[in-house]
């Protein structure tokens, strides 16, 4: 079984694990995580492809200070600069973004960094890198992001749980209340979710909610092996 690298932090996944969409959602970072939060997010990552460094800066220190007064972990999609310049709790990289070990030189052993992957050999190599969780997908067909990479589906979802082991799994893409609890079983710890929790922005404290109480008697994956 494959452990963390040393220089990685502990990490327990909450369940439920979202991801903020402007565009989607109609709302700012830091609307909707209080929404989130109030829903009983406690852990959500902050992602906008089209917002400048400067206007994503404002927005994300604005978002951070919410989670901060409600003890919530605020991860950052991409951007490691203003994750350092922010000191939030850390960074999420994509495979064109800047190198795993280089995030965690600049970051230190205490940041939460996540990395995404998208086929089996990608998830092989993720292992060897200083991550605090792999995240795996699109499990399902998803409209949340321009371009998504091919479908996985489930099945390759299982693959991928036995190749990273004991490294956290977080499942992404087209994620619904109606498929929660199957992914969960097909090996992910967390669900990392958009569209399902945000394009109802009045709905949003109550998706939440009701993803987090369908997936609380799942147990994490890691507990099973």
């Amino acid at each position: 079984m494959i452990n963390h690298s040393p220089t990685a932090v502990s990490l327990d996944l909450p369940k439920v694990y979202p991801i903020t969409d402007t565009r989607l959602s109609g709302l700012s970072h830091a609307q909707q995580v209080a929404r989130l939060i109030n829903g009983g997010a406690s852990l959500i990552q902050l992602r906008d492809k089209d917002a400048t460094p400067q206007e994503f800066y404002r927005e994300a220190a604005a978002a951070l200070q919410i989670a901060r007064d409600h003890n919530a972990r605020l991860i950052i999609n991409d951007r490691v600069d203003i994750a350092l310049a922010l000191r939030a709790d850390g960074v999420h990289l994509g495979q064109t973004d800047l190198p795993v070990e280089a995030a965690r030189r600049l970051l230190g052993k205490d940041a939460i960094i996540g990395f995404s992957t998208h086929n089996l050999q990608q998830a092989k190599s993720a292992t060897a890198m200083p991550v605090d969780y792999i995240a795996f997908g699109p499990v399902f067909q998803t409209s949340s992001k321009e371009n998504p990479d091919p479908v996985a589906g489930l099945s390759a979802l299982r693959e991928v749980r036995a190749i990273v082991g004991s490294v956290p799994l977080v499942a992404i893409g087209g994620i619904t209340a109606a498929s929660a609890v199957e992914v969960l079983r097909a090996g992910a710890d967390a669900l990392a979710i958009i569209a399902e929790l945000l394009a109802d922005p009045m709905k949003i404290e109550e998706n939440t909610f009701r993803i987090l109480t369908l997936a609380s008697p799942e147990p994490n994956a890691e507990s099973l092996r």
